[in-house]
């Protein structure tokens, strides 16, 4: 985390403002998120992980997840180190041109099942849902892995990331990385296929440790393979420990919690809530206009860089670098077509402070998770209030699916 200036603070300086929720946090009761002792009801859990790796298949998504079985390995442009606390993964870099000037990118995902294919990314048909509307910004050039787009991403500014008294709401909060107006990680070709294709790099150098023109979270380039190492975030997802990245966030405390690109435009994508019956529809499925999935992202939860039961934003933070293990609510399988975006709808529940802080144990299924809401936890809807009902709290974040621990 790097020390804030005082022209940065001055000009991309973001508060918790953003979410409204000093109000509902206190309510929540989060003062007490210290247990005295960790958990250890769940031995097979992780600090940092949602469950250990043993007796797993670990399966990198790719164009065929959608119709594979979460214990099948199919294509893929995907590349993993080892599952540790701070793993990466490698991605083809490509190089484009945003507002004039070259920059880099990469590509995680495609709207169409032969861009998928050809790119070696993961095949999402939501995000044609996201073709034409505000959510995108569209390229001139029809060669996917030489984007020319109108809008580029300034690195320069320094990420400021400052616990409050609970960890979440952070003090001070600044996103180290901001689109320049009308950007957007969605790129539209002009045969209308959706892209998600994260900038990471300003083009101005190789340099990847010089993070006034590259993404904090980029770790290293082979510039002989055109290769990029890139941070993962750990994930929980029915019972399975899943990996994803982070690129961009809608929000502006949300892009600084994640160290991520703040990007406005995201909120244009269709549409909040839009999700809430997949799981409980036939598949294969798509809500009608709809190109978001949904993301659970508790705020209260146990802390501690020992507790397998740790989770949450505030956890995040305080436990800097682990993860909140957030849940989502699928991935690219069979059973789930066809579920997933990378277009995470943001779903802050709160634990009840009638709930003791060692009985807010770590969930790690979205429905489970979900029907706390109404009983032992609170939705927190876009305005900051806390709700018994089960809503978006109106924002996104760009999180690809990379892969899944699968249970054998």
């Amino acid at each position: 985390m790097r020390l804030p200036s005082a022209r940065n603070r001055a000009v991309r300086g973001a508060t918790i403002g953003a979410f409204a929720l000093a109000a509902a946090t206190a309510a929540a009761g989060v003062s007490a998120v210290h247990p005295a002792k960790a958990n250890a009801a769940a031995p097979d859990q992780l600090p940092f992980q949602c469950f250990t790796t043993a007796n797993t298949f670990h399966q990198l998504f790719g164009p065929n997840s959608f119709f594979l079985n979460e214990n099948q390995q199919g294509p893929t442009g995907f590349s993993e180190s080892p599952p540790t606390s701070k793993p990466v993964v490698n991605l083809p870099l490509r190089t484009g041109t945003a507002a004039g000037h070259r920059i880099f990118y990469v590509i995680t995902d495609a709207s169409t099942q032969s861009a998928a294919a050809s790119l070696g990314v993961n095949f999402t048909p939501k995000l044609a849902n996201a073709a034409n509307t505000p959510g995108v910004q569209l390229s001139s050039s029809d060669d996917p892995t030489a984007i020319n787009v109108p809008a580029g991403v300034d690195f320069s500014p320094t990420h400021v990331l400052v616990a409050g008294p609970n960890g979440f709401p952070p003090a001070q909060a600044q996103a180290g990385a901001v689109g320049d107006p009308g950007y957007s990680p969605l790129v539209q070709l002009p045969d209308g296929v959706v892209l998600n294709a994260e900038q990471i790099g300003d083009g101005t150098t190789t340099n990847v440790s010089d993070k006034a023109h590259w993404a904090d979270k980029v770790e290293s380039l082979d510039t002989a393979t055109h290769m990029v190492s890139y941070d993962i975030t750990n994930g929980c997802y029915e019972d399975q420990s899943v990996h994803y990245t982070s690129f961009d966030s809608s929000n502006p405390t949300a892009a600084a919690i994640e160290d991520v690109t703040l990007a406005p435009k995201l909120d244009g994508v269709p549409s909040p809530n839009c999700a809430a019956n997949d799981l409980s529809a036939t598949p294969p499925f798509i809500a009608p206009g709809c190109a978001r999935a949904e993301l659970i992202a508790f705020i209260n939860g146990q802390t501690g860089k020992d507790n397998v039961q740790r989770q949450g934003e505030n956890a995040a933070i305080l436990d800097s670098p682990l993860n909140p293990l957030n849940i989502l609510e699928d991935v690219p399988n069979n059973g789930g077509q066809f579920n997933y975006s990378p277009m995470w709808d943001i779903h802050f529940l709160q634990w009840d402070s009638n709930v003791p802080v060692a009985n807010r144990v770590r969930q790690t299924d979205f429905l489970r998770a979900k029907a706390l809401v109404g009983t032992q936890a609170q939705s927190i809807t876009p305005s900051g209030a806390a709700s018994n009902t089960f809503q978006s709290t109106g924002f996104i974040v760009n999180c690809p699916l990379i892969s899944i621990f699968a249970n054998n």
